[in-house]
């Protein structure tokens, strides 16, 4: 495990800001632009109007949003709707549900930490190719802010006995913040001491990036900025939440695939519709959904392709990467929305994939293999708001 530490956090205050509910939002990645105005809308103060400000795209351009998200990161500090700890701790996170995306209950705990910048494929593991327009988009938003506004999610294959114990001690009294999300997903936060011995606990395990490549890229080329003109410093560091995959179950759940140009793939077995498929796609058999247009009607079938999980990539090696290069396919988490593109005509097919494990993505990266862009979606995701982390 890379280096940890407790953080100095930058915090919203309810009773300058407002509720909590109001002010918060997903990673910027999974928010359409209707999504980001009506988190805009939401409040004044919503941490949408940072991480997904209005403007120009240019960061040398007069009204970038680079610059307008700096400028209100500081107004909001001068204001009070932002203050920072006292002291360096860490947080405790509790992310619940009761219905959802993983079709069952369920409970995730982990800790935010700050966690030591280290080059890819030590003991910090990815599993995802990153693309360059989302690492150059976060790093004009980096430079100008100088502030982590969500956290890396990253796992460990555990267990620490010591951290489950911590975790389930302080999710035992009243939380800092409780909010409930448009998911119907429960965020509970607490402030912990940062004498907390979790860096002795974390030290023997390696980290699996969940979620956050993009924004571990861009921290890795903003510290190397940094060094070049101020040395070391607190961008050696990036926010960071830790959930432990040896004492709780973490949904993972597919991007599916949405084919816009090229050759779809010919189907094995047929299906009656989306459900039909939904019911057999299977990740230890290598079995992926597929719908494609036939003629003025949409097929449903399924693809064979046998394989060491996640199947995803293989669905790439043996077919998309040769049938659907360049720009071609699209993505998203949702089987209906896939569906409906096929239908609609956006789309010549659709391919539909199972979720995985934790275990299968670390035993794919150990035989080293690299999974193709968006293939995991680690639900359900961190809040981005709860907390930011500055590195100026």
């Amino acid at each position: 495990m890379p280096r940890v530490a407790p953080f100095v956090g930058l915090r919203y205050d309810q009773a300058v800001a407002g509720p909590i509910a109001q002010l918060t939002a997903p990673p910027y990645d999974v928010i359409s632009e209707p999504h980001r105005d009506g988190f805009h809308a939401a409040s004044p103060y919503n941490v949408a109007h940072l991480d997904l400000a209005t403007g120009s795209l240019d960061p040398e351009h007069e009204e970038s949003r680079y610059a307008r998200a700096a400028e209100l990161l500081a107004d909001w500090e001068k204001a009070g709707v932002l203050r920072a700890d006292n002291e360096p701790g860490y947080d405790v996170y509790e992310i619940s549900w009761t219905d959802g995306a993983a079709g069952a209950p369920g409970r995730i705990r982990g800790v935010l930490l700050a966690l030591t910048l280290e080059p890819w494929g030590g003991a910090v593991i990815p599993h995802e190719e990153t693309m360059p327009g989302p690492v150059q988009d976060r790093l004009s938003l980096l430079r100008a802010t100088g502030t982590h506004l969500s956290p890396v999610y990253g796992t460990i294959a555990g267990p620490s006995a010591h951290l489950a114990e911590l975790l389930n001690r302080t999710c035992e009294t009243d939380p800092l913040f409780d909010l409930v999300d448009e998911e119907q997903v429960r965020h509970r936060l607490w402030r912990i001491s940062g004498d907390e011995p979790i860096a002795d606990w974390l030290a023997p395990y390696d980290l699996l990036i969940a979620d956050g490549h993009h924004r571990y890229t861009t921290a890795l080329a903003y510290r190397d900025e940094r060094h070049a003109t101020d040395g070391p410093g607190p961008w050696d560091a990036i926010l960071t939440l830790v959930v432990d995959t040896g004492t709780q179950h973490v949904p993972v759940l597919p991007y599916h695939r949405v084919q816009v140009a090229g050759t779809p793939a010919p189907l094995d077995e047929p299906a009656p519709d989306l459900a039909g498929v939904l019911a057999r796609v299977d990740d230890e058999a290598g079995r992926v959904g597929v719908i494609e247009r036939a003629d003025e009607a949409v097929a449903f079938g399924v693809l064979d392709l046998p394989g060491a999980p996640p199947v995803v990539r293989t669905l790439h090696e043996r077919i998309l990467d040769r049938a659907a290069p360049g720009d071609a396919l699209r993505f998203t988490h949702s089987a209906a929305d896939a569906e409906h593109a096929v239908r609609s005509g956006e789309a010549i097919a659709a391919y539909v994939l199972p979720p995985t494990t934790p275990e299968d993505v670390l035993a794919a990266i150990e035989r080293g293999d690299r999974l193709p862009r968006k293939s995991t979606f680690f639900w359900p995701k961190p809040r981005t708001g709860l907390v930011f982390m500055p590195v100026r």
